[in-house]
């Protein structure tokens, strides 16, 4: 009986009347293939036992069928980008959809020189870390470094990763939330973990941590982990129960020197030298005792051995490196300003006496009660300087605290639903209400009916009575005629359902969503991608959509129409169309607060301007580096308790509370620049200067030239296209590709019945695809043209062979493209793995097979370039390709050397960026497939002859 040992890893068979490519996924009974000039769609198992399967031979083409001036490059081009196993020096490249930019090959050649990966990505906001991270994972399962993927991330960004792995990275990962894991657990055996089950998982942090799936998971988890968002791993001294829970999780996970750990934040740093130190401590615990300060030639050492696992670089950084320009759009910002009408002025002066009676009256001495009224007269004033919805809503509410009964419960869940926490152990339910009544003795109490009081003053305040809300329309109608398509955030649901209400009703022609956190993940991004379809649009939403969604494709514009009180959390809103991707040049950022309601004035000057001021010198956004709700609480208990109550109908004036909150924010502003000051240095010592560009510069150029950038892609689908019958015109980097006279299958092949816009570069606009090397047009073109070509019985313009005369060559010069195999071996300890890698390599000779005078690679290269100047005869070129096949067995000795040879390049480059495995004991080695596949053989002949 045949095994499928006695075909090695890209060798030849034929089977089902068919030539196919083994793959080393195959076992002794069953042959895993590929047909050759097939897609990985194609993919199919033979099962030994009942199939008969014999060795093949790639045939020589026929000269009776030679084809004229197109058909090498086109048959070379469709050939290289049909490869998903690369031969170049990075194995992921061929599988992935996406072409990383230059500057995103620095933390991938890090990782690769480490044993085991331990990286710090670390890189500003919009730049591409979800790239960066995925791109080092795909590759290091792809080499075999890693069998299983782990990503950990906070609960709503669990659907994106799945996303950016499966159409970016073409890695299936199941998603690990509360509401999926029972499902997933019902697929496994009995004692079995479903991260035994399933390869590669996306698990949410707060799901794992606890202390009854931490364990299981720190059992099962796999050889391969990535951290999203790790600053919310750090260690804190204040004591959060989930944070170090977290911290705990991804520590255990990290004692295991094996395993590849890949931590990933925009802000390592937050001002906690102590949260910092632990993070770098995940990466090797020898960096807990690094020097805080390690400026100056005497800590150059620490500096470089830190460099070897932390990237941290900002836009300008990287915008250009290595000659190619990564556009950022730039950034519009404004401010807005709204007064409060003369009603909504008494409205908040009655709410601010309220406020303060309840929080000044020492409540029988209870400091639960105490902090019971705080928080909920801090969250009255939060809500009505959002909206009359959002005031009235919180007015009828029975507030959050009140349900708590201890003062340390009542602060931490005042914290969380009042404030802006940015690391909470759950973004869901950040945009509800928090509720103001304290609920004290029951629904009859005069506190009660004060409050229900307020609720309908606020009531009688919507639509026109709002200042604030009309305003805003005025400014949401000027983005629009001005061509922007704007996000408008609010802090809560009430505020966001009320003013999308208002911009129906004024904006009929503009199409108009609420998205809340009322809405599961999934129905907020159909709900999203629905509104891209309206010329017109405009999407309110709530925090709920500051993390987790791409918003750059479909808009361009950001409102704050509530300020954040965590300037970090404006950073997030911003970055959600300030980013790598936005297709617009320019996008605009309004500030929109009110200058006599007392909380805006003060949340702007003290958090929301800092913080800009600092990004603006910096180049980067730095966290506040004391916990800024502590500031904010400060500053409210200023406003409350020291302002005075004012008299009966005079505005809250708030006499001495300036002076009074100076010595709170000058303290945070000192903190503050000190810390940017740090990052500063940081961000010199770890923007990876040291890492050569000419380094990175090579092994981009080989990857390229391996399988092909987006150069080839653009070049490739505009000869094709028109080659078969269908139309493609360039306009402003826009391929309007059209198919409606192309032939059937060519329409089946690629997916395209009629017609598309395409770019091939990013970004791209509404309406437009990204066709990457891997895009399914891409690579059902390819397919189609390479099948075609090798169909004997078909009429297909790439064909197999041909002639020219050109002045490209002043002797008869024949080119051949060949499809070269190897098996690249992988030995380890535990045994050996084998992969398949492929290329496509051409090589020229002048003269007569017997007499050939062989060129170098960049000679041969250059004639694909060749075009004819003079004609020949369908005759002449069989006769002239006659002359080479017919003797083709002189050549066989040589081509089989360029096999060898190339086999060889292909383990320098395997073994040069990925120096770490000497160190560990493995070792590669690379063996050719030979004969190679002769997949064309063209003549060359000079224009005189």
């Amino acid at each position: 009986m045949t095994t499928s040992a006695a075909f090695t890893p890209g060798s030849l068979v034929r089977a089902r009347g068919r030539e196919w490519v083994v793959l080393p996924e195959s076992t002794p009974d069953l042959l895993v293939v590929r047909p050759l000039g097939g897609t990985d769609d194609e993919i199919t198992g033979i099962y030994l036992p009942l199939e008969p399967v014999e060795p093949a031979t790639f045939a020589l083409p026929d000269p009776a069928h030679p084809g004229d001036a197109r058909s090498c490059r086109l048959l070379r081009d469709a050939v290289r980008l049909g490869f998903r196993s690369s031969a170049g020096p990075f194995r992921s490249f061929a599988r992935i959809a996406v072409e990383p930019r230059p500057y995103q090959l620095v933390p991938l050649l890090m990782a690769l020189k480490l044993d085991p990966v331990r990286l710090l990505i670390a890189d500003d906001v919009g730049i591409g870390k979800t790239i960066e991270a995925a791109l080092v994972a795909r590759e290091l399962l792809d080499r075999g470094d890693a069998q299983r993927l782990a990503v950990l991330c906070p609960p709503h960004l669990a659907e994106q990763w799945q996303t950016e792995l499966r159409e970016k990275f073409h890695l299936e990962a199941e998603l690990v939330l509360p509401g999926t894991a029972a499902r997933l657990e019902r697929r496994c055996a009995l004692g079995q973990s479903l991260f035994e089950v399933y390869d590669h998982v996306i698990v949410s942090l707060d799901f794992i941590k606890s202390e009854r799936r931490r364990d299981e998971f720190l059992r099962t988890c796999p050889d391969l982990v990535i951290v999203d968002e790790a600053h919310t791993c750090a260690f804190s001294l204040e004591r959060r129960s989930g944070q170090h829970q977290r911290h705990a999780l991804v520590k255990a996970l990290a004692a295991d020197r094996q395993r590849h750990l890949i931590l990933v934040t925009a802000t390592p740093h937050s001002g906690d030298e102590a949260a910092f130190r632990s993070l770098l401590a995940l990466l090797d615990p020898a960096f807990a005792d690094l020097p805080d300060d390690l400026s100056g030639p005497q800590h150059e050492a620490h500096r470089r051995r830190l460099a070897a696992h932390f990237v941290q670089r900002r836009r300008g950084d990287i915008r250009h490196y290595l000659h190619a320009d990564t556009p950022f759009p730039q950034r519009d910002d404004r401010e807005e300003t709204y007064r409060l009408s003369e009603g909504y002025r008494r409205l908040f002066d009655r709410v601010l006496r309220y406020a303060r009676e309840t929080v000044t009256d020492p409540a029988g001495g209870n400091r639960h009660r105490q902090r019971v009224r705080w928080w909920s007269a801090l969250a009255l004033l939060r809500a009505l300087a959002s909206s009359p919805a959002a005031a009235a809503a919180t007015l009828r509410t029975r507030a959050a605290t009140a349900d708590t009964e201890t003062v340390e419960e009542a602060d931490a869940l005042g914290r969380r639903t009042v404030l802006d926490q940015i690391d909470d152990e759950s973004s869901e339910g950040m945009d509800v209400i928090p509720g103001s009544d304290p609920g004290e003795d029951g629904d009859a109490s005069p506190l009660r009916r004060r409050l229900l009081d307020l609720a309908r003053d606020a009531e009688a305040l919507r639509g026109a009575g709002d200042a604030k809300l009309q305003r805003a329309i005025g400014l949401v109608r000027e983005l629009i005629d001005d061509g922007y398509r704007p996000i408008v955030f609010c802090r809560f649901i009430h505020t966001a359902e009320y003013v999308a209400a208002a911009l129906r009703e004024h904006l009929p022609s503009v199409t108009v969503e609420a998205v809340t956190g009322l809405l599961p993940h999934d129905e907020r991004e159909a709900r999203v991608l629905a509104l891209a379809e309206h010329p017109k649009r405009v999407l309110v939403a709530t925090d709920c959509l500051s993390e987790g969604i791409n918003l750059q494709h479909h808009f361009n514009a950001v409102l704050h129409y509530d300020l954040s009180w965590n300037p970090t959390r404006h950073e997030q809103r911003e970055g959600r169309v300030d980013r790598f991707g936005q297709p617009d040049p320019t996008v605009r950022v309004i500030t929109y607060y009110g200058v006599d309601n007392q909380i805006d004035g003060i949340v702007l000057d003290v958090l929301i301007r800092k913080h800009r001021a600092i990004r603006n010198a910096l180049g980067v956004s730095v966290p506040a580096p004391i916990d800024s709700d502590a500031v904010v609480e400060a500053i409210f208990e200023g406003l409350l308790l020291r302002g005075g109550v004012p008299a009966a109908g005079a505005q809250a004036a708030l006499p001495g509370f300036a002076e009074a909150m100076v010595p709170q924010r000058e303290a945070l502003f000192r903190s503050w620049e000190a810390a940017a000051d740090r990052e500063k240095r940081s961000r010199t010592m770890f923007a990876q200067e040291s890492l050569k560009p000419d380094e990175v510069a090579r092994e981009l150029d080989a990857a390229r030239a391996a399988i092909g950038g987006s150069a080839e892609v653009e070049a490739f689908v505009r000869a094709a296209v028109p080659a078969f019958g269908g139309v493609v015109t360039p306009a402003n980097g826009v391929l309007r590709i059209d198919l409606r006279e192309a032939p059937r299958p060519l329409k089946d092949a690629t997916g395209v019945a009629e017609t598309l816009a395409a770019r091939c570069t990013l970004p791209v606009a509404d309406g437009e695809v990204y066709l990457s090397r891997t895009h399914p047009f891409v690579e059902g073109l390819a397919s189609y043209v390479l099948e075609s070509a090798l169909d004997p019985l078909g009429a297909s313009v790439a064909r197999r062979c041909g002639a020219m005369r050109t002045r490209a060559v002043a002797t008869r010069t024949t080119l051949l493209l060949l499809r070269l195999r190897h098996h690249v071996i992988t030995r380890r300890a535990a045994g050996e793995t084998a992969m398949l890698a492929e290329e496509c390599v051409t090589v020229a000779f002048t003269g007569a097979p017997d007499r050939a005078v062989w060129l170098d690679p960049a000679a041969a290269e250059a004639l694909l370039a060749a075009q004819p100047d003079a004609n020949i005869t369908p005759d002449q070129a069989t006769q002239f390709l006659r002359r080479v096949i017919d003797h083709f067995d002189l050549l066989w000795p040589q081509l089989n050397q360029v096999a060898h040879d190339r086999a060889q390049q292909v383990l320098a480059a395997h073994r040069r960026v990925r120096d770490a495995a000497r160190m560990r004991g493995v070792t590669y080695r690379v063996e050719p497939q030979t004969p190679p596949d002769v997949v064309g053989v063209y003549v060359l002949l000079p224009v005189a002859m």
